[in-house]
């Protein structure tokens, strides 16, 4: 455990509280901690919990700047294009409709949950937990609204579509002019004010407050059967057959059937790998004469207009990123499969490598979807989607399903590690 012990501790009355480890299963007696303070796994250096000074007012000042941020980028113009005399103007809202338009409509579901659906609902939730916790009575489904914040993070990319934005108004730069309006610069502070949020919240705090409140339940439920086990959605270790005492989510040991599910997403986004990386991404037509573009193309387009650092970074996360996750969690897998015991620390910080760089492979799908909805010039220029952005962007949704199915638990237990 790791802390800024000149901060002022948790009350030493506070109990202690079990925690698992969701890395490594490992399950200990966290004590009181300082502000500030960060408590880790002595296993395998997993943040069990990380505590902030005042963790709810700083937090929801963010949430708050970025939902009214949020409004800012759906209100205004994301960025422009003018190609002799003829332009375009695009905006966040607008690019789902154009791809459902083209029949896409399995990237515009895509487009919409990950850049307004998910960072909306979050922000929104995230600061109605937050404000209604400094009432006297808050609801009593504040829990419920609180569980769903943590499960829409990883899909809200509102970082990840800036960077796509970059990629494309790079692209663009050579065939017309471009202007980037204000909704790019309140994206670019939304993704800020998200990131502020996320490092400044204190989830054990808020569960601990809508303890206090009397909405959730403090005990572990000690009274009942069974083995220990951790709540993937607010962390109580409890021995309560079905469902978390506190937050009421359903209770598992592990994931169930996680190496199995693992393996079918895994081969699913495998195979659809290949024609995502042979097919075009997209096709541009030009004066009446049209060209195609495969992700690779795109690479070294950028590579010959001297444009090194963007072409290392779209090759790596478009090419290397996905790859690495297919063959990384194939290798979990098989090493859980044949109860491997050496290396168990590092194969666990290669599953959290794995679990968190996925979603920056969006980046070619998010710059695919802003080049088609804003170049639509007839036949003087016009750029439509190709059947490898879809899937592409179905290779990216699997392997972060398959990173969140994958238990990295079972590697510890196949090697002995933890009790039956």
């Amino acid at each position: 455990m790791s802390s800024a012990a000149s901060a002022p501790a948790e009350p030493h009355s506070a109990p202690l509280r079990l925690r698992e480890c969701h890395d490594c299963g490992l399950i200990l007696h966290l004590p009181p901690l300082p502000r500030t303070a960060v408590a880790r796994c002595p296993r395998c250096a997993a943040v069990l919990r990380r505590r902030t000074s005042d963790p709810a007012i700083r937090a929801l000042a963010c949430a708050l700047a970025g939902l009214i941020l949020f409004v800012i980028v759906l209100a205004e113009p994301f960025m422009n294009v003018e190609v002799r005399g003829l332009g375009s103007t695009l905006s966040l809202a607008r690019g789902p409709l154009v791809l459902e338009e083209y029949g896409y409509w399995p990237l515009a579901a895509v487009l919409l949950v990950t850049t307004l659906a998910a960072p909306g609902i979050r922000l929104a939730a995230l600061a109605y937990v937050l404000g209604a916790l400094q009432r006297h009575r808050p609801p009593r489904h504040l829990y419920a609204v609180f569980r769903w914040t943590r499960w829409l993070g990883p899909w809200a990319m509102a970082e990840v579509f800036l960077l796509g934005a970059f990629v494309a108004y790079t692209r663009l730069t050579d065939i017309a002019q471009v202007g980037v309006g204000a909704a790019v610069y309140a994206l670019g502070g939304l993704a800020l004010a998200n990131a502020a949020a996320d490092s400044l919240l204190d989830r054990e705090a808020v569960w601990q407050g809508l303890e206090h409140k009397g909405i959730v339940a403090g005990d572990a439920g000690d009274g009942a059967s069974g083995p220990l086990a951790g709540c993937d959605s607010c962390g109580l270790v409890s021995r309560a057959a079905a469902h978390c005492p506190r937050c009421g989510a359903r209770r598992r040991r592990r994931r169930p059937d996680s190496a199995a599910r693992t393996w079918a997403l895994l081969l699913a986004a495998g195979i659809l790998y290949i024609p995502a990386n042979l097919l075009p991404v997209m096709n541009v037509i030009s004066l009446g004469r049209g060209t195609s573009a495969t992700i690779m193309g795109g690479v070294i387009e950028l590579a010959g207009a001297d444009m090194w650092p963007l072409a290392a970074l779209v090759f790596f996360a478009s090419i290397t990123v996905p790859l690495f996750k297919l063959i990384g969690l194939s290798w979990l897998l098989l090493s859980t499969r044949t109860r491997a015991a050496g290396g168990l620390r590092g194969r666990t910080w290669l599953y959290r490598i794995i679990d968190h760089v996925g979603r920056w492979s969006m980046i070619d799908v998010f710059m695919v979807s802003i080049l088609t909805a804003l170049v639509r010039l007839g036949v003087l220029a016009t750029i439509t989607p190709g059947p490898a952005a879809v899937a592409f962007g179905a290779v990216v949704v699997l392997t972060m399903f398959a990173a969140g199915s994958f238990d990295p638990r079972l590697m510890w237990d196949a090697a002995g590690q933890n009790d039956a």
